[in-house]
């Protein structure tokens, strides 16, 4: 949380310009053990209202990933990813997990979209509704 505070209080953003930060939807659908990272994430959707306030015309935001096929699956679940991935995929609305690029589309619009501010863009294949 120290790393987002530091970034709206030293960034240099020019006006109209926009701040998005990265949660996920451990905020909203936490696991057991998972309190603290809960809280972190939760806790940026909060910034980001406040922020959205106090630094307007600089936009404020947050995207919010579910499950998606990086790297650290491999370390997560090892030879099983593919098995894994796919028990996941099956109890979400979408029927996948996300790719980074659903991810970078996600950021990409609420930088672009000089009119959202204050928001918090769920990119999780409908995790947080099941």
């Amino acid at each position: 949380m120290i790393g987002p505070l530091l970034l709206a209080k030293h960034a240099q953003v020019v006006p109209g310009g926009s701040l998005t930060f990265t949660s996920g939807v451990a905020a909203y659908r936490p696991a057991p053990g998972g309190a603290v990272v809960a809280a972190v994430n939760g806790a940026l959707a909060s910034l980001a209202y406040a922020l959205a306030i106090e630094l307007g015309p600089v936009r404020v935001n947050v995207v919010s990933p579910g499950w998606v096929d990086t790297p650290i699956w491999d370390t997560i679940a090892g030879p099983a990813k593919t098995e894994c991935h796919q028990q996941l995929a099956a109890r979400l609305p979408v029927g996948r997990i996300g790719r980074p690029s659903d991810i970078a589309q996600a950021m990409l619009g609420v930088m672009r979209n000089p009119f959202i501010t204050g928001t918090v863009l769920h990119v999780d294949g409908g995790h947080r509704l099941v």
